[in-house]
């Protein structure tokens, strides 16, 4: 089905085996309902806004918001493309690119989340290879931040895999205390020397103009 109006809603970022787009409302249920299962363990809390700490049925309600907040306020200098992740028509977590300014500036950065059934199975560097690609090869971006706690260890694993190193840290407040987060970057040339997944792009073209000003080389 095509989207004249939206055709974001068209763009496929596929693997083998994962199929990563824009999450409609029943996606956004699908995943609320799997956020509400679990996503780690509640001793832990690896995101900067814990958004997981929110009861059901808030938590839910949040995640239907924020789907729709981010499509609300997209903008050509400042858009959030929260990927679903799909496996076999299942929704299995969320594969976030993101970007502000990234006409001139060319820089983006990731986030993600698994449902916690389905961690464990290299899922989670997967579809960050596949977002990369869609990121470097896709929109010409010239680099791509990510960072994590350093009690992260999944998430921190995957970005070393995949040739980001650290640039810096700095400290948050983690569930009203203090914390040390890493900055991790991955710089075109590095990504170009690595190892890539086969990664198809489709309905990009006609959404282009959603990520880059018109008429920018």
């Amino acid at each position: 089905m095509e989207h004249p109006y939206w055709p974001l809603f068209d763009l496929r970022i596929r693997t083998a085996r994962v199929e990563i787009r824009l999450p409609d409302d029943d996606d956004l249920v699908a995943l609320a309902r799997l956020a509400a299962k679990g996503v780690h363990d509640p001793s832990t809390m690896p995101f900067l806004v814990p958004w997981t700490d929110s009861p059901s049925p808030l938590l839910e309600r949040g995640m239907l918001q924020w789907g729709w907040r981010h499509r609300a306020e997209w903008a050509v200098d400042d858009w959030s493309f929260n990927g679903a992740v799909v496996i076999n028509e299942t929704i299995v977590g969320v594969q976030a690119l993101l970007a502000t300014n990234f006409t001139a500036e060319r820089v983006v950065s990731t986030g993600s989340w698994l449902g916690l059934e389905f961690q464990g199975r290299g899922i989670g560097k997967e579809m960050r290879a596949a977002i990369l690609f869609f990121a470097f090869e896709g929109l010409g971006a010239q680099r791509a931040d990510s960072g994590g706690f350093p009690d992260n260890a999944p998430s921190l694993g995957v970005s070393r895999s995949l040739g980001y190193v650290e640039t810096g840290r700095h400290r948050v407040l983690r569930r009203g205390e203090s914390a040390e987060t890493l900055e991790l970057t991955l710089d075109r040339s590095t990504w170009e020397r690595g190892e890539h997944l086969d990664v198809v792009l489709t309905g990009l073209e006609a959404c282009l103009n959603f990520f880059i000003a018109p008429d920018t080389p």
